[in-house]
């Protein structure tokens, strides 16, 4: 009897969800190679339930961040006609890469609740916590560096851009740059209804250098002294080989 109460009260502390995300991805692995100009990862998956379609229908948050890494952002200003550093702010981590795609506006699809404490949108993924002490408009550093990574295509927002069929199957894809960061990529996949997340699931895409680039990085931090007269040893020896070209065309 004591065994059926605990596990009534575990059902009620912790009741099973009626909708669930099972995911898929068209590659959990990214090879960088010498030639490598940029990838397309398609997500897509569908969701399980334990009963009937409800009535209020759900819509799909799906978030892709790259390795997060201290950056430092400077405001230039023109004086005496010249531009120069005027103020600097050191934020906390922000993603080498994020990509938000959604059924809809986020705004929309995610309260501001929901957003702040899953950390969704992409000023959300950028902590500047401690950079509030350097300056008072933090938020404009922070809106320059998303404008800057967007320019790069390193920050994306998708809006509507996942295709959500029969209120079961969705599917999005999303373009990686040709300059990626090397490492862990988080993917996040919420289900929300009403703008209220009501399951979430996570995994990952490695993203790794693979053949000469491997070898050529791996040399650069193990033997720092080698990589050096080796890019030194191939650029002379480039220089002297487009000076003998031009000696020969000349003659010719």
């Amino acid at each position: 009897m004591l065994l059926r109460f605990a596990a009534l009260l575990i059902l009620v502390a912790f009741p099973l969800r009626a909708e669930e995300v099972v995911l898929g991805l068209s590659s959990d692995k990214v090879a960088i190679t010498a030639t490598f100009e940029g990838s397309d990862i398609l997500i897509f998956g569908a969701v399980k339930r334990e009963s009937p379609i409800p009535e209020t229908p759900l819509d799909v948050v799906i978030s892709v961040s790259g390795p997060s890494q201290p950056v430092q952002v400077r405001r230039k200003e023109r004086q005496f006609g010249i531009w120069v550093n005027t103020d600097m702010v050191d934020l906390d981590a922000a993603p080498s890469f994020y990509a938000v795609a959604t059924t809809g506006p986020l705004d929309k699809v995610l309260s501001s609740t929901e957003d702040l404490r899953h950390r969704v949108s992409i000023p959300r993924a950028i902590r500047s916590v401690g950079a509030a002490s350097m300056v008072e408009d933090v938020e404009s550093f922070t809106d320059a560096l998303i404008r800057i990574k967007r320019d790069q295509g390193a920050y994306q927002m998708r809006e509507g851009a996942v295709v959500f069929d029969e209120q079961t199957l969705f599917r999005t894809a999303i373009a990686l740059p040709a300059n990626l960061t090397e490492g862990v990529y988080s993917t996040r996949i919420f289900l929300t209804r009403e703008g209220r997340v009501v399951s979430q699931f996570e995994t990952v895409i490695d993203v790794r250098k693979v053949g000469l680039e491997r070898w050529l990085f791996t040399l650069s931090r193990e033997q720092p002294m080698l990589y050096g007269l080796m890019s030194l040893a191939i650029a002379i020896a480039a220089g002297w080989g487009a000076s003998a070209a031009f000696q020969v065309m000349r003659r010719g």
